[in-house]
């Protein structure tokens, strides 16, 4: 009996996590993330301005963002942009193995590193950022 071998499977962000490649549970794309990190940032100023008027907002957009993020993250997973978007942060277990259900305090390491802007950028081949690799997540579609 010959056996032929098929077309080399395809790589693709996630595949390496056991992730589907598009749809529910596949790895956001960096527009989504992008986007709803643009959400969080405006949100952040305008209850920063709300805080502060008549005054500028200055650093305080920048505290309520990390805050916002923080605990947000921490507690559920997804900020609100990241909600309105239908994406959100899920904490691999360290073999990589499988998902567990909350962030915890991973989220402020995570935090600090976006902060930072570039880990975000640095992405592995499953689409993860240096920041995701560092505390252990991913960010997945979850719409």
């Amino acid at each position: 009996m010959t056996t032929t071998d098929g077309p080399a499977e395809r790589a693709f962000p996630g595949r390496a996590l056991g992730l589907p490649e598009s749809g529910l549970g596949s790895v956001a794309s960096m527009g989504a993330r992008v986007g709803a990190f643009l959400i969080d940032i405006v949100l952040s100023a305008l209850v920063a301005w709300w805080i502060t008027a008549p005054e500028a907002p200055r650093n305080t957009s920048l505290l309520v963002w990390a805050v916002m993020t923080v605990v947000t993250v921490a507690l559920f997973g997804i900020t609100p942009g990241q909600a309105a978007l239908g994406i959100r942060v899920v904490p691999l277990d360290p073999d990589n193995s499988r998902m567990r259900s909350f962030v915890g305090l991973w989220a402020i390491p995570r935090t600090a590193l976006i902060f930072l802007i570039v880990p975000p950028l640095l992405l592995d081949a499953n689409g993860r950022g240096l920041h995701d690799r560092l505390c252990r997540t991913v960010v997945l579609r979850v719409r």
